[in-house]
């Protein structure tokens, strides 16, 4: 399904989002790859193809790779589980999860395991001693890595934060006597071609705010959720809607919660803030924004 309304309001631009920790990331990858046994990838089920890294398969070349799929609670389960038959279709293995309230760390454990037996077996017949599961886990900004390398080691390692950026080296952390991860900051490619993921990402706070105009974010976010979410958005923000218009629309949520300035004009920022808090914090949910029958 392609849908007009969406794609019409799109403008192809070239968005360049690459600091020098990225670069640097990139190059320490490399270099310690062959270290390494299993990719832990980390994406938000609400974005699962705009939070995959593109290149990453050049990255890790032939190393076997679980993509794990956070803030399952958050995203539309429909929509999201066509990405994961897709993926698991390519070959890979797919572990979904709400990290901060039904995370089942056994389950992963047991897949990267069952990866690794066989790199095990053939080891111990070469009279080589079994050694610990080395695992990197990547991903790009705030989907929630740090969240789940703590989940793992079962207490705060690592610090967490609702915003891109935390992360800034390399560090190996101890899970348990078995396995050990490599850390890594959130990377992203040097330029972001497609404004729809770019807009996918700063919707979700994965890219900073400042990289993209707000209002234009804002407006992404109102033009989705009233193409493929009318019922959320009225009833969030108990409107009725008769326009498409996103400006409008942002209008009428402005005057519904009272953000207006002097002589009744819309305070446009702060309504703009009301609504990037909302998706940001969780409070709209049961979204996803990639669409699969849209790819292609």
């Amino acid at each position: 399904m392609n849908n007009t309304n969406e794609n019409a309001r799109l403008d192809k631009t070239v968005i360049n989002w690459y600091p020098g920790h990225m670069a640097k990331t990139k190059r320490l990858i490399k270099e310690n790859l062959d270290l390494i046994d299993v990719v832990y990838e980390v994406i938000d089920a609400r974005i699962p193809k705009s939070s995959k890294i593109i290149d990453i398969d050049d990255l890790i070349k032939n190393k076997e790779k679980i993509i794990i799929m956070t803030k399952i609670d958050l995203c539309d389960k429909k929509e999201t589980n066509k990405w994961i038959k897709y993926y698991e279709s390519l070959g890979y293995h797919v572990f979904s999860t709400d990290l901060e309230h039904n995370f089942k760390k056994s389950e992963l454990l047991k897949i990267t395991n069952e990866i690794i037996q066989e790199k095990n077996k053939k080891r111990l017949q070469k009279g080589m001693i079994k050694r610990k599961t080395r695992v990197l886990i990547i991903g790009i900004p705030n989907v929630g890595k740090s969240t789940l390398i703590n989940k793992l080691v079962g207490k705060k390692v690592v610090n967490t934060g609702n915003k891109p950026g935390i992360t800034k080296n390399l560090n190996w952390i101890r899970i348990d006597e078995d396995i050990e991860l490599l850390d890594t900051p959130g990377i992203l490619w040097p330029k972001l071609e497609q404004e729809k993921e770019a807009l996918n990402l700063a919707s979700l706070t994965a890219i900073k705010e400042e990289i993209l105009p707000i209002d234009k974010v804002v407006c992404y976010i109102l033009d989705m959720l009233n193409i493929y979410y009318k019922d959320i958005l009225n009833s969030r923000y108990k409107i009725e809607l008769e326009t498409e218009d996103p400006v409008e629309i942002l209008e009428l949520i402005g005057k519904k919660r009272g953000c207006l300035i002097k002589g009744g004009e819309i305070d446009y920022q702060k309504v703009e803030n009301i609504i990037m808090n909302d998706v940001k914090s969780g409070v709209i949910s049961n979204i996803t924004f990639d669409r699969f029958d849209n790819e292609g």
